[in-house]
């Protein structure tokens, strides 16, 4: 395949439908059926320019629902072990993926509002059962399968909404990049904020969970009022399967195989180790609630703020990003095993940015080409499959943990990075070094 495909995402076919503004559908300058038409891109492109923003805030609600719970978790330290409290925070995967894989297609047939709306509702309910547990395990886990199924029915959809509603946007790949964006302020201002509360409020238990249903409750008109991207499969080209390649030749293609499959791990897996692992691991004192919910919102901080980097990476060569996003994961978890050795915070810190950093160039960069090689028909699908795999990385936390006990923590995280080499170089198959030289030429 050639590397120019990947460079900038394919034409979006979905038509648009404007949001019904009272006159039976038939929004000013659009036919009869709803449909825009080249006659009225001026007046579609007024209407969608910022109708992105509305799913997005879909995708942030729910990230920072799903993600709270990494300062929450203070609270029970007393009463879990640790293993425990780890794998409740990874445990939302368990419903998470199977929505993923689910929940895209279903909104490819009823359409992205619905499934975004029963997302948020879902969400808060999974907050809700989290709230009334009164700490007992079984409880707190079951809200956190709730979470995930809500969180695996917004990201899919809601990356795939934001993607189509972005088309208009002149820049390359802005689709990827909001939905990264959303995503990563969610789970980065939820435990900040949860870390507060918790550090210094009355009934945190209690008033982190209750911000959150209000958080939902406030983005619930926001996303109603969004236009729909994708009509219902009924209304679709009923010989459009016939035509182009299917999601599974593009999940086994070369460039899928052997750029997105071994570097999507380390997307959350570089993540959780700077915001779940290295809180444990590092004393801090008597401010681990906030102290626990910097640390996050500096790790995916970084994440933000590396993306305008990864598109000047892209645009150099298609491999740079996914290299370099690696090349950082391997640093931050050598700086990781050295911050464990030390306690330092100022390391801890340090090593924040550093897997922040990892984190947000493998989440945009992998969105972009997982895009790019999908095409409008399989979009859903290829998205769904690519946050499955960068899902895994959740694990990795809950590895440290219990391979801690074993041997020292500090060379168990020396271990995962000689893993993030070996992904690293296979990344040397998808584009061979001078390839990709000539095509950064």
């Amino acid at each position: 395949m050639d590397t120019s495909e990947i460079t900038a995402p394919p034409r979006q076919h979905a038509a648009i439908r404007p949001r019904s503004t009272g006159d039976g559908g038939r929004n000013r300058g659009a036919g009869p059926s709803g449909i825009v038409t080249p006659a009225t891109a001026r007046t579609s492109a007024a209407v969608t320019r910022a109708a992105w923003t509305r799913p997005a805030a879909a995708v942030f609600t729910v990230g920072w629902g799903a993600n709270m719970f990494a300062s929450v978790l203070q609270v029970y330290r007393g009463n879990l072990s640790g293993p425990q409290v780890n794998a409740l925070f990874g445990a939302y995967a368990l419903g998470l993926i199977p929505a993923l894989l689910v929940m895209v297609r279903v909104s490819d047939r009823l359409g992205r509002r619905r499934i975004l709306l029963a997302a948020l509702l879902l969400s808060a309910l999974g907050s809700a059962v989290i709230l009334f547990s009164g700490g007992a395990f079984g409880t707190i886990l079951a809200g956190r399968v709730l979470v995930g199924v809500s969180a695996g029915s917004a990201f899919g959809p809601g990356t795939a909404w934001i993607k189509e509603l972005s088309d208009t946007a002149r820049a390359a790949g802005a689709g990827a990049r909001r939905s990264a964006v959303a995503l990563t302020a969610g789970f980065a201002l939820g435990p900040l904020l949860s870390g507060v509360i918790v550090q210094w409020l009355p009934s945190p238990q209690t008033t982190a969970y209750l911000v959150h249903i209000v958080l939902v409750v406030l983005t619930l008109p926001v996303v109603w009022r969004a236009p729909e991207s994708a009509p219902p499969a009924a209304g679709r080209d009923s010989h459009s399967s016939n035509h182009g390649d299917g999601p599974l030749k593009v999940l086994t293609s070369r460039l899928f195989l052997t750029a997105v499959l071994p570097t999507a791990p380390w997307v959350f897996g570089a993540a959780t180790v700077s915001l779940a692992a290295l809180p444990v691991l590092v004393p801090l004192g008597g401010y681990g609630a906030v102290g626990g919910g910097v640390v996050a919102a500096v790790t995916l901080g970084s994440g933000i703020a590396v993306q305008p980097w990864a598109r000047r990476l892209t645009r150099r060569s298609p491999a740079a990003p996914f290299r370099t996003g690696m090349a950082s994961v391997i640093a931050g978890l050598l700086a990781a095993a050295l911050t464990v050795a030390t306690g330092s915070l100022v390391l801890l810190l340090a090593t924040a940015v550093v897997l922040g950093s990892a984190y947000g160039l493998l989440l945009v960069s992998g969105l972009q080409l997982a895009e790019s090689l999908a095409g409008p028909r399989n979009i859903s699908t290829v998205i769904a499959v690519f946050y499955s795999l960068t899902y895994v990385g959740f694990a990795v936390p809950v590895l440290v943990q219990v391979l801690g006990k074993l041997w020292d923590p500090a060379a168990v995280l020396v271990t995962g990075s000689a893993l993030a080499v070996a992904a690293l170089a296979v990344t040397l198959i998808a584009w061979p070094v001078r390839r990709a030289s000539r095509t950064a030429s």
